[in-house]
């Protein structure tokens, strides 16, 4: 049984939110874009959030063998950021899980603040697992300094650290990675062959930067990637940042800031240029789960790790694209993909 609310949860969390510093490279955790995809520590990212279904909904009929003693079980409670991806993934999850067991599924979605509310109401019980990006993982919530650490370092410490501390997992890595990016207009890109930021120095003097007016001013962002990469712009100007892409697309600007899951990079209008002097620190995403719901879930873990590996930065954008741009629903969205990858509907 759940012992808590989850407003209580956030209560009770105040002053553990306030004590966790903003990651470095992303912003602070309750920040946000009025409609485009921003950083993955819980800033918004698209539309708001859907409905969560109700406590103790039935499932739809799968066809999956129950599990022992599934019937007498509380409904997995899963939580999400006020992101779009989140919104996906998550229903990808209780696609997973009610497709390979036979518990249900309930989602919370759009929590604000993101990390810093969801990691303390994880602790109280009030969910049970939640999508997480490394190294919002290993920065806000371990307190650690994301720089120069390899990702294997980081993934090893954040399973280490979170079952001493927390009793929780992280379980499996869905593979895209949504961190900073420098994006390029196509059109540009073909021009100027440009195809990681350090080729952009020698076209950087024809071309215009547009980026948020925070990115631009602080000194981990635009100050630091021109020193890193030796760029000089022949024009830089701020623009919200819900009109960045809309501005690249009228030619107003050839280069601008984004994340490597905006729902534009699922266009071929838009390129993402790699990180080549890898400036940027990575943000996997992964499920962090109660070990204790493991236990008492039996074949959670299973369903959980069939995430593994499935999703490119690509993938994730255009599924991104559908959502902000297209109007479609996260649901169907996500079975569409699942299906297609053949992970569920095979039984």
């Amino acid at each position: 049984m759940k012992k808590l609310k989850w407003m209580t949860a956030v209560v009770l969390s105040g002053a553990m939110a306030l004590s966790l510093a903003a990651c470095g490279g992303k912003g602070a955790d309750n920040g946000g874009a009025p409609t485009t995809a921003t950083g993955p520590s819980g800033e918004t990212k698209g539309q708001d959030a859907p409905a969560a279904p109700a406590a103790g909904e039935e499932p739809a009929e799968t066809g999956a063998m129950a599990a022992p003693g599934s019937e007498n079980k509380d409904p997995i409670e899963i939580a999400t950021k006020p992101m779009t991806e989140q919104y996906i993934l998550a229903e990808m999850l209780k696609l997973l899980i009610e497709d390979s067991t036979d518990y249900t599924v309930n989602i919370t979605p759009g929590i604000g603040g993101g990390t810093s509310n969801i990691h303390p109401a994880m602790v109280e019980g009030e969910f049970d697992l939640y999508p997480e990006y490394t190294s919002s993982g290993y920065v806000m919530v371990l307190g650690h300094e994301a720089v120069g650490v390899s990702d294997d370092e980081i993934w090893e410490t954040l399973q280490a650290e979170y079952h001493e501390k927390f009793g929780m997992a992280w379980v499996g890595l869905y593979g895209f990675n949504n961190t900073f990016t420098v994006a390029v207009r196509s059109d540009v890109a073909k021009e100027h062959n440009l195809v990681t930021t350090s080729d952009l120095a020698a076209a950087a003097g024809d071309l215009t930067f547009g980026g948020n007016p925070d990115y631009i001013e602080r000194a981990d962002g635009f100050n630091l990637l021109c020193d890193t990469y030796g760029l000089e712009f022949k024009k830089v100007m701020d623009i919200d940042i819900g009109l960045k892409y809309q501005a690249m697309a009228s030619g107003e600007i050839d280069v601008t800031n984004g994340y490597t899951t905006d729902a534009q990079l699922g266009t071929e209008d838009v390129v993402a240029l790699e990180d080549d002097k890898h400036l940027q620190a990575n943000y996997f995403c992964s499920t962090v789960v109660r070990e204790d719901t493991l236990a008492e879930y039996p074949g959670l873990e299973d369903a959980l790790m069939k995430m593994d590996g499935i999703l490119t930065d690509k993938d994730m954008a255009a599924l991104n694209y559908k959502l902000e741009a297209e109007g479609m629903d996260e649901k169907q969205i996500a079975l569409d993909y699942l299906t297609e990858k053949g992970l569920i509907g095979n039984e």
